[in-house]
């Protein structure tokens, strides 16, 4: 990937494209694919809509009987317990899929936390960059075998326009001082983009590819610990709870994005990019509101994609994929 590559290549699709929409016209009969959060918000639609199309879904979750209880009705979703903050369940559960599926056609690193109050996890890791990052990067090195078997997954990562809020706080990553729950957040999803840059990188001999994507302004259950007057603040609801902010989307809006990025074959021979409304993003300015769309250069750098994928291997133990 160059960033001459990060710009939009005219997708039949837009912001208004529903989940349903993209998938309409594909069989994934025989495909497996494994969705985290794959029970609640944008990760349950994201299910619905793979097993509609015939896939065989592996939904990892925190609450295994939460998640059973959403999917109940879900024929071809099938729930396993998984913890992203503890490596050790990620591991666990990584072997524990492993004895079930021969190849995995599509990862979907859907869940994640937004704006949580000060945590540190593990031996002192800030939480939402374990959650969102670290979690997903090593379940992704646990099953990269299985991706590499299917010769020819894609690997999708939910990252948001929050990317916009700061690059890599190389000097302070866990926030030892200074704790800002935006930062933390910002930092998270930045993260999630250079991940699926460096992973794109090293897999696609294998024809594993990776892609981040911006789902979208939608209020689900990733506001969860955000206070409701905060919300009202930001516009986003009124005093009843309704959603009023303009440009948001229904979760079925802001999944389809993702599926997108999972099915499209105008992706074929395609990676390490970061989309948008069911299209390749383009590289946004420095100073341009967060909201006007594009990413910035920073979270598709390949230079600080591959400083952040030796961080991670040193910090979670995983086992590298070395090219």
């Amino acid at each position: 990937m160059t960033i001459t590559d990060q710009q939009p290549l005219g997708s039949p699709f837009s912001a208004a494209t529903s989940a349903e929409d993209v998938v309409a016209g594909h069989d994934l009969s025989g495909t497996t694919a494994v969705v985290t959060g794959g029970y609640s918000g944008l990760g349950l639609e994201t299910t619905r809509a793979l097993t509609a199309a015939g896939a065989r879904v592996v939904v990892p979750a925190r609450r295994p009987d939460v998640a059973r209880s959403a999917l109940r009705d879900v024929k071809g979703s099938e729930v396993v317990a998984m913890d992203l903050v503890d490596l050790g369940s990620v591991r666990s559960t990584a072997a524990h899929i492993g004895e079930s599926v021969d190849r995995i056609d599509l990862l979907m690193a859907v869940a994640g936390v937004m704006a949580t109050p000060e945590r540190h996890v593990g031996p002192g890791w800030e939480s939402q960059f374990t959650a969102n990052h670290f979690g997903h990067f090593a379940l992704a090195c646990e099953l990269y075998p299985l991706l590499a078997a299917a010769g020819g997954a894609r690997v999708v990562v939910n990252s948001s326009a929050g990317h916009t809020l700061t690059d890599i706080r190389w000097h302070d990553p866990h926030f030892r001082t200074g704790y800002d729950k935006w930062l933390a957040y910002g930092q998270a999803k930045t993260a999630n983009s250079l991940f699926a840059v460096h992973l794109d990188a090293l897999g696609r001999d294998d024809g594993v590819r990776a892609f981040a994507l911006h789902p979208g302004r939608i209020i689900t259950g990733l506001q969860r610990e955000m206070a409701v007057r905060e919300q009202i603040d930001r516009g986003w609801i009124d005093e009843h709870g309704n959603v009023i902010g303009a440009g948001f989307k229904t979760p079925s809006q802001g999944a389809a994005t993702g599926l997108w990025a999972a099915t499209s074959p105008l992706l074929d021979d395609r990676g390490g990019l970061y989309l948008e409304d069911c299209d390749i993003a383009r590289v946004s300015a420095p100073d341009e509101p967060m909201d006007d769309g594009g990413v910035r250069a920073y979270a598709v750098d390949p230079d600080g994609a591959a400083r952040l994928w030796d961080l991670s291997v040193a910090a979670t133990g995983a086992t590298p994929i070395i090219r």
